[in-house]
């Protein structure tokens, strides 16, 4: 295999971005590897896109077809808007036309036609053609025709021989018909990649990608999500914090001189809780620290799981804040997010994308409830999280999350402790007193920077969050149900609240 001058394997593009980043450039040249996985998964697509990306760089493909007609893979192409003109395709299907004409190569039928003769065929074809890529698809009918393990293991093993004195890159495509998986395969392999489907009880089909084995090249280990859409495969690599961004340290405010008293501001490269129950004015304030990033001329995103957008515009316009006109320019990217529709591979690539392409430095979840009905499997929600916030602060990005509690009155209760993950922790709660509900606000947790360590009352008026004098003739706050232990002088006039 030829080498560049730092002795890193040459590779070739697979034509999906994402498969790319995993596998740190693409498949090492010159090399046989096995794409495994249950009809349907996507293989055939991905063989596709490998043979038309090799003919935007001039290079020839071949397309050796033992399973699947030439009319039944242009329509396959067909439907992603594809044309296979310029790739090679060798139908060796049974057919009715071909047993007629005696056709030495174009026919196979294990019961017919005999493995070796099948295999000349196809190097027949190979010489003729001299490709750069190859594609076998698929090898359940190459192992029926070998009628024996030891037979299609030799056979596999003289293919992968024979490829590497042609300078061909080639890739065997395996739907795991089998009884039991073919671990001798994948030792003759120099790469392994497996494509599965990941089950789920409501939605869309998922799956997911995982790199088994590349000999003698670095790859990210571990499941991707990916996508089947109109236009190929598409790969949503998880997160990586292997690159630490410098970034301008520095805190932004809320664009309120009294809110900021009490939290400080908050810093970049951090992560911020919202917590408390429905209606407190939870997002509200996460809506505060997105347009006063506007202010300052930088982007904020936010990604909505639990409120249709022209909702938000009419409750923040109420409050005094333009939400609507920073979506509209462009500076606020606000997406929202269909839960039976989004992997969380696919948010979280595409909040990478916001970070890393468009610039991003304000990025809200709100809320982390409905993120937890999108993962179909709740225990790996902390993990991908941690992912997710470590991921955001190495790239400089303040990050806010906002969680709703169960309950509105009295005992609490949160679907999910994060505390610990993030830096800074701020509890929003209604507390009763003398015949009314009021809404208090205090920051629980904070590791970077200073922050009132008070109780204090709020309402929601014009520009967001209106706060009042430090609570400290009540106790028990905190509970929902205080008891007063002063005059009723520190709390806030009533008065008619707007908004969330």
């Amino acid at each position: 295999m030829r080498m560049n001058d730092t002795s890193v394997p040459e590779r070739l593009s697979t034509g999906i971005t994402g498969l790319d980043h995993i596998l740190k450039g693409g498949f090492p040249t010159n090399r046989l590897h096995l794409i495994e996985g249950n009809p349907g998964t996507g293989k055939t697509t991905l063989a596709l896109q490998f043979l038309l990306e090799g003919v935007r760089l001039g290079e020839k493909g071949l397309y050796v077809t033992l399973s699947e007609s030439r009319e039944e893979l242009m329509a396959v192409a067909a439907s992603h808007g594809w044309s296979l003109a310029d790739i090679v395709v060798q139908d060796l299907t049974d057919s009715g036309e071909s047993l007629t004409n005696n056709s030495r190569y174009t026919v196979f039928h294990p019961a017919e036609v005999e493995l070796d003769e099948t295999t000349r065929a196809v190097l027949d074809e190979v010489e003729r053609i001299n490709p750069v890529r190859v594609v076998f698809d698929s090898l359940s009918e190459m192992r029926m025709l070998a009628s024996d393990p030891l037979r299609f293991r030799r056979q596999i093993l003289a293919l992968k021989q024979y490829f590497l004195t042609r300078n061909c890159t080639v890739l065997l495509l395996d739907d795991r018909t089998s009884k039991a998986a073919d671990r001798q395969l994948e030792s003759i392999a120099h790469g392994v990649l497996n494509l599965e489907y990941v089950p789920v009880e409501y939605g869309r089909q998922r799956h997911s990608i995982r790199v088994v084995k590349m000999r003698g090249v670095n790859f990210r280990s571990g499941f991707h999500d990916f996508n089947i859409e109109t236009g190929g495969i598409i790969v949503f690599p998880r997160l990586s914090s292997e690159k630490t961004v410098d970034f301008k340290p520095g805190t932004l405010g809320s664009g309120q001189s009294n809110v900021d008293e009490l939290m400080g501001g908050l810093s970049y490269g951090t992560s911020t809780i919202l917590l408390g129950p429905a209606g407190v004015g939870k997002s509200t304030l996460a809506m505060m620290y997105a347009c006063a990033a506007v202010e300052r001329g930088e982007r904020a995103a936010a990604y909505l799981f639990d409120e249709g957008p022209e909702t938000l515009y009419q409750r923040t316009a109420a409050l005094g804040l333009d939400l609507k006109k920073h979506v509209d320019s462009g500076q606020i990217t606000l997406r929202q997010i269909q839960l039976a529709e989004l992997t969380p591979g696919e948010l979280s690539y595409m909040i990478s994308r916001e970070v890393e392409d468009r610039g991003t430095r304000v990025v809200i979840i709100d809320s982390v409830n409905g993120y937890m009905m999108a993962t179909p499997q709740e225990k790996f929600l902390t993990m991908q999280f941690h992912e997710l916030l470590t991921y955001l602060n190495h790239n400089g990005v303040i990050s806010i999350l906002v969680v709703g509690q169960y309950g509105m009155v009295g005992a609490m209760h949160t679907p999910i402790d994060m505390s610990y993950l993030a830096d800074s922790v701020v509890l929003l709660r209604y507390f009763e007193t003398r015949g009314t509900v009021r809404q208090a606000i205090s920051v629980l947790k904070k590791r970077t920077g200073h922050h009132e360590r008070t109780i204090r009352e709020f309402k929601l008026g014009p520009g967001g969050l209106q706060l009042g004098e430090p609570l400290t003739e009540f106790q028990g706050l905190l509970t929902g149900v205080p008891t007063y232990i002063g005059t009723a002088s520190s709390l806030m006039t009533n008065g008619e609240d707007n908004g969330k």
